[in-house]
């Protein structure tokens, strides 16, 4: 039976994987807080940037730069490339999924347990999957006690972290909230890597690729795509201003809207004055119409009836 050693390293694997995590979940937590003040496509880009973040770098990178410093004495270890990139985009598939639950369930308690039921059970199938992608001249198995240990942490650990994406804000809770995230999802790791049992070693060469050969460039590439999402958090407005800008921009459609508005009904309303003031003229005018009628019209127009000017008693009868 072989002795396993998890910290061939000593401390500077395990450090680094949770300074890792915490800056994967670090950049998540920034990209989800944006899409609390986005819409439509804007909340959709920004929940899956904080997936590859957290799911990425956060989970993923961690657990493989954790696995550097796994080196059993006498036993040569290789990887399986489709299976261990399987299981990074297992990572980044489930945290999106998670984050995205809790999105539709009004980021309420039970859209947060459904998702973070979801995201941990699929964070531990990455874990194991991992492990699985490793191919070695000894037979692993585990603990059955670490591995409930384990799924029961990434479920709590996931639970955590949705609701920490939903309510927490300001640069202190945030950084509490990362280290939180980032102490769990090194916590699940390293309480599964417990529960490895290798036995029957022997000298044969497993097929696959070295540790170097495979983690280090995956790691690399991973932790530059990780340095972009921080480069762009970094410029782009925070919640707080996306929220003000979105409110400015809403007064601003208001006032436009008024100002349409009297644009549209100032001619209708001149309109109407023009007609009251002509109704009232024409009223006016034949209110006088009237009156001179009896008193002080013009007599018709016309040769004089002859017959009406003589006096009434010379008037043939």
């Amino acid at each position: 039976m072989s002795i396993t050693d998890h910290f061939a390293y000593g401390l500077i694997t395990p450090v680094l994987a949770f300074l890792l995590s915490c800056t994967g979940c670090a950049v998540g937590l920034s990209c989800t807080s944006r899409s609390r003040a986005a819409g439509g496509f804007s909340r959709v880009a920004w929940l899956s940037l904080g997936a590859l973040a957290i799911g990425g770098t956060g989970i993923w990178v961690m657990h493989f730069v954790a696995m550097l410093g796994f080196a059993p004495q006498g036993v040569t270890i290789r990887y399986d490339i489709p299976l261990t990139l399987l299981s990074a985009g297992v990572a980044i598939v489930v945290v999106g999924i998670g984050l995205f639950v809790n999105q539709i369930g009004g980021q309420r308690l039970p859209g947060m347990v459904i998702g973070g039921f979801l995201t941990g059970s699929g964070v531990a199938t990455m874990h194991y999957m991992g492990m699985a992608a490793m191919e070695m001249n000894a037979t692993m198995t585990f603990d059955g006690m670490y591995v409930i240990a384990s799924v029961v942490i990434a479920i709590v650990a996931a639970t955590a972290a949705l609701w920490c994406t939903t309510h927490i804000r300001g640069a202190v809770a945030t950084i509490i909230a990362t280290i939180v995230m980032g102490i769990a999802v090194t916590g699940m790791h390293y309480t599964g890597m417990m529960g490895v049992r290798l036995t029957g070693g022997t000298d044969a060469i497993p097929s696959g690729v070295s540790t170097g050969e495979l983690l280090v460039p995956l790691v690399m590439a991973v932790s530059v795509v990780t340095l972009l999402l921080v480069l762009v958090v970094g410029l782009w407005p925070t919640e707080a201003e996306l929220r003000a800008q979105a409110e400015f921009e809403q007064r601003l459609r208001e006032s436009q809207e008024r100002e349409y508005a009297r644009s549209v009904h100032a001619p209708t309303l001149a309109a109407t004055t023009e007609a009251l003031r002509a109704g009232h003229s024409s009223l006016t005018g034949a209110q006088s119409g009237f009156g001179g009628g009896a008193a002080g019209s013009q007599p018709p127009s016309g040769p004089a009836d002859p017959s009406k000017l003589r006096p009434r008693s010379m008037q043939v009868r």
